[in-house]
């Protein structure tokens, strides 16, 4: 087995399963010739698009799309060769429409980009460990200003929570309505960010005061999970693969990438941790956090944590979820839903 599997094994329960998709019914004269389709693509590669005319029909012009943008035509059944540098990680959607004999026609199809990059396995060392409160349900942990806040989930019980780390003391808490199922956290721009889960809204609050400044929409038909920033972007996760870019002036979607491990999609990114120009995730249900490119959603390195769970006794005590950088230490910080111990991490490499 390749390194590489294994590691993506240990983020994933299942693999992906299938590449092409199923041919469009209204396709009547033409097809793409699927034949000459590779399984799976990567940035490296060029994707080449031919026609199939099973009945011999004369061809005025073919224009071809990748994601709806036009990429080309031809006037013939000559190959059109497209790069797939630029492109993002997941399904490329194919569209060809072919003009011919006063008629139309619009062909269908599909191919997936995978990640080139063979993720590495990272050694960890547990510098400190620390009391947790076994009520938080961790969802969102963040340092500002050289102390650590929490927000935590579950409607009725969702909190925003700034803490002593080293006793576990509570030195600030924060209650949020009970139909609010709080999410992820981040500081930037002297503001506190927090997303809820379904209720499709977030918070805005002031520093220092915890007065809800703006109460925003998101812009997009997605849920609220994890939160982090860049200094200039917040990066926000929504239980599927995608990491969403966030314009933290007006709240709107900039842009998004597709998380892959190697050859597989990763799904339920949650929470984040922006750490010296990589995105720190945890995934949904798995003791290992992902370490991802921002720029691409390649997943370069892999810390396999589920050597924590022996310390965990809390008979209540759910999934890890929870990552912090301490910039001062430069160490980090991971707990998980409910679990009694907050434990400080070095990663040397």
């Amino acid at each position: 087995m390749k390194n590489h599997n294994l590691l993506t094994i240990i983020l994933l329960s299942s693999l992906f399963i299938g590449c092409n998709g199923s041919k469009s019914a209204t396709e009547k004269y033409f097809s793409f010739d699927e034949s000459k389709f590779k399984s799976e693509y990567n940035n490296d590669d060029s994707l080449s698009l031919r026609l199939l005319n099973g009945e011999n029909k004369k061809i005025d012009s073919i224009v071809y799309f990748v994601n709806d943008k036009n990429i080309g035509s031809k006037k013939n059944l000559d190959n059109l060769t497209f790069s797939l540098k630029d492109q993002k990680l997941g399904y490329q959607n194919l569209k060809a429409l072919v003009y011919f004999e006063g008629e139309n026609q619009e062909i269908t199809s599909r191919i997936e980009l995978v990640s080139n990059v063979t993720p590495k396995l990272l050694n960890y060392k547990i510098v400190n460990t620390f009391p947790h409160d076994t009520s938080s349900f961790t969802e969102g942990l963040e340092f500002f200003r050289d102390t650590l806040y929490e927000g935590t989930g579950l409607r009725g019980f969702s909190k925003l929570l700034k803490t002593d780390y080293k006793t576990g003391k509570i030195l600030k808490s924060l209650k949020l309505e009970d139909q609010d199922f709080g999410e992820g956290i981040t500081f930037i721009n002297n503001q506190l960010f927090q997303l809820t889960w379904e209720e499709k809204k977030g918070f805005i609050y002031n520093v220092d005061t915890w007065k809800v400044e703006k109460t925003f929409a998101y812009d997009k038909p997605i849920e609220g999970w994890g939160m982090t920033n860049d200094g200039k972007v917040i990066y926000q996760s929504d239980g599927t693969e995608k990491i969403w870019k966030m314009n933290p002036a007006n709240q709107k979607m900039i842009d998004y990438v597709n998380v892959y491990s190697g050859s597989s999609k990763i799904k339920s990114v949650n929470e984040l941790e922006y750490i010296n120009g990589k995105i720190y995730c945890n995934i949904w249900q798995k003791d290992a956090i992902a370490i991802v490119n921002p720029e691409n959603g390649k997943v370069e390195s892999i810390i396999n944590l589920a050597g924590l769970r022996k310390f965990i006794k809390y008979s209540e005590a759910e999934v890890l979820n929870g990552i912090a950088y301490n910039p001062k230490t430069k160490t980090i910080f991971v707990t998980g839903k409910k679990w009694e111990k907050l434990f400080e991490i070095s990663v040397p490499e």
